[in-house]
């Protein structure tokens, strides 16, 4: 049954690689990351290819795709849509937002003002937007892929902690090596040729995968141990805020799409390890002791990790 999760992972891989250079890892977790349900946050430095990698994803997915570029004069009403009076006929009629769609580049989502970031809480957490009283389901799949820069601070405007929740995964993408970045320029040439990713999949397979995902097995002692590396960021004194109980949930179900698209139909505790900082790094805030001492949330989340026993491999087997 999973092999048609792994074989998808392969050939997504292989068309967004047309264009995306040493990213493999990357397009691993985000591919996870969509087959769990759950939304990206590309967190990194201006022309690493943020933008390029979720254009070329959405594309290699065959979903219906869409962008919206946050900028701080955005109003809500540019993201979900309005009602606007019709003098001809006498009556209100809707004006969608480029938000419905399966999957939605929020383009430097930092950059619009809190109440801005706010109309996508309902529509991320919900799969719903409600305009005027009226709720209206968005179209399945539903995910949303933003792009910040960390560095930038001018015209930008902090994402709030329960934004933050929100997004499965953070992850950034990193420089180039010498070699990958030369090997990137022959292949891109003068152009994007975005023309030449062909879509390997539709919205219709990925929600049929996504059900199958949740066929992936699980053990108590497993289920156990997400909780326990979760739980154990609410009480080290290095961090003032831990992760919330979603946290455990986004960390369960994003295992469960990992282990799927390496071809299995259960979880290992190296499943829950490689997704540990991202889904969790995002989540927790240093204290002040931290920050002074340079304890990282990763290195924190790290010492957790190394601190807590993991299950022996044969607990996850059945």
């Amino acid at each position: 049954m999973f092999s048609e999760v792994n074989g998808l992972f392969k050939k997504l891989d292989d068309e967004v690689s047309k264009l995306i250079v040493g990213k493999s890892s990357q397009l691993r977790l985000m591919s996870a990351a969509i087959m769990s349900g759950g939304h990206i946050l590309l967190d990194d430095l201006p022309g690493v290819g943020k933008t390029t990698l979720v254009k070329s994803l959405s594309l290699a997915l065959g979903c219906c795709f869409r962008r919206i570029q946050f900028t701080p004069d955005l109003l809500p009403s540019d993201v979900v849509g309005m009602n606007i009076f019709d003098r001809n006929t006498g009556s209100f009629k809707r004006i969608q937002g480029p938000i419905m769609t399966n999957l939605l580049l929020a383009d430097e989502l930092n950059r619009a003002i809190p109440r801005t970031q706010a109309a996508l809480l309902e529509a991320m957490a919900e799969r719903q937007v409600t305009l005027d009283g009226e709720t209206n389901q968005l179209p399945a799949p539903f995910v949303v892929m933003a792009t910040q820069n960390p560095v930038e601070s001018e015209s930008t405007f902090r994402l709030p902690a329960a934004q933050l929740d929100r997004f499965m995964i953070c992850l950034s993408l990193g420089y180039l090596s010498s070699s990958e970045e030369a090997d990137m320029l022959r292949r891109v040439g003068d152009d994007m040729p975005f023309d030449s990713i062909g879509a390997v999949t539709s919205p219709e397979e990925i929600l049929t995968l996504q059900e199958q995902i949740r066929h992936v097995a699980i053990t108590d002692e497993m289920t156990d141990y997400i909780v326990s590396l979760v739980s154990a960021t609410r009480a080290h004194p290095m961090l003032k805020l831990g992760a919330s109980p979603r946290a455990s949930r986004e960390l369960y179900r994003c295992s469960k799409a990992l282990a799927a698209i390496s071809g299995r139909d259960y979880i290992t505790p190296d499943d829950v390890h490689e997704l540990l900082l991202p889904v969790l790094e995002h989540r927790v805030v240093p204290s002040s002791e931290a920050r002074i001492s340079g304890r990282t949330p990763g290195k924190v989340l790290s010492e957790i990790r190394d601190r807590i026993p993991a299950p022996p491999e044969r607990a996850s087997l059945f």
